[in-house]
């Protein structure tokens, strides 16, 4: 094989390796979130928690809970009828969503027979950091522990941030529709790196 040729060969493997080398290492962060996310969430959570908070996800145009949000929601509603406490709602108003999802939440679970005086809702809150940050500015004095709820794969990150703030914090994680598992863990590896990167360049 002449020389040239077999330079030209070598140059396109090594441009092969750099997408396949790619390719597995984001399929291994996937992998590694999926692992993580079923080892915090198994068991049963906390009954004994001081408080609950719950993390918000899309509100339709209708104005109801997506399904994903509806999930945590009744997960937080079962966990404060086996032991009431108060609840913080988080979440804004995205640009596509007709009210802010920590009304929409608190809303919800009032329907479900949560009495009001026990919802708060949170509704500055656009990030997983703002949300943790806003909430702890409103739980009762004499907060000890909380119970974040929110979606399995979201569950890691959450506690992560949690308690880097102080928070004494305990997770459950609501079950992921099948069909929406590899997008949402995808995600969530990206918003890993994400927050990785502001916690490095000190932007948090």
């Amino acid at each position: 094989m002449p020389n040239g040729m077999a330079k030209r060969k070598r140059r396109w493997w090594r441009l092969l390796l750099i997408p396949v080398a790619a390719v597995f290492l984001w399929l291994a962060a996937i992998g590694t979130v999926w692992a993580v996310s079923l080892y915090y969430t198994a068991g049963e959570p906390p009954r004994d928690t001081d408080a609950i908070i719950v993390l918000g996800a899309q509100v339709l145009p209708n104005g109801s809970p997506n399904r994903i949000l509806k999930t945590r929601l009744d997960m937080a509603y079962d966990a404060w009828r086996e032991n009431p406490r108060p609840i913080i709602c988080c979440g804004a108003q995205g640009s596509d969503e007709p009210a802010p999802e920590g009304s929409v939440m608190r809303d919800y679970l009032i329907q479900k027979g949560v009495p009001p005086t026990f919802v708060t809702a949170e509704t500055g809150s656009y990030n997983t950091y703002e949300n943790l940050a806003n909430a702890r500015a409103l739980l009762p004095e004499g907060t000890n522990s909380v119970l974040i709820v929110t979606s399995d794969y979201h569950v890691p990150r959450a506690l992560w941030i949690a308690r880097s703030k102080g928070l004494t914090a305990y997770g459950a994680g609501s079950p992921t529709y099948w069909k929406w598992r590899f997008k949402n863990h995808t995600k969530e590896a990206a918003s890993w790196l994400k927050y990785c990167y502001m916690k490095i360049a000190g932007q948090i």
